[in-house]
């Protein structure tokens, strides 16, 4: 009985590890996001807007980015380096949600504001002018609260907050 005992363990050991590695596949495969969230500040006429982002800094991050998502909180938001200012170009492939991008200049200024972009439209949205970064958020976000061109963002990214 005792070698059965063992045989059956043995046995479920090696289930486990296959459900640990079938599961870590999964895992990987799943679209990708950062695994915290740092703070950035929007200052406009009206006050201080303060947003939760996800950074987006090597080129898996900047390809998948909000893709195959189905909601983007109030708040919250995906922050794009693209170090050094250059002309950027984005679009919608695989984004089920409506965003905001806002396009920010190397000395954290906002450059160009792309509003309520169409889900899954594989049209580009150029920057418009050199830009550092692209900040994307909900929809309606930028109107909400007033953000517009010429409005300062403090981040690390440049050289703030």
């Amino acid at each position: 009985m005792n070698s059965d005992r063992k045989a059956a363990w043995s046995a479920l050991k090696g289930w486990l590890a296959a459900i640990l590695v079938i599961a870590g596949w999964a895992v990987a495969g799943a679209p990708a996001g950062a695994a915290s969230f740092q703070p950035l500040e929007i200052v406009t006429k009206n006050g201080v807007q303060v947003f939760s982002v996800e950074m987006a800094t090597t080129a898996e991050e900047k390809e998948t980015g909000l893709m195959y998502r189905k909601e983007l909180a109030d708040g919250k938001g995906m922050l794009f380096d693209f170090n050094p200012e250059q002309e950027i170009s984005m679009w919608m492939k695989n984004t089920y949600v409506s965003l905001d991008m806002i396009f920010i200049r190397a000395d954290g200024r906002i450059l160009r504001i792309a509003e309520n972009t169409e889900p899954l439209s594989t049209k580009i949205i150029s920057s418009r002018g050199p830009a550092r970064a692209v900040l994307e958020v909900v929809a309606g976000t930028a109107q909400k609260y007033g953000i517009r061109p010429g409005d300062r963002v403090g981040h690390p990214l440049f050289g703030g907050k």
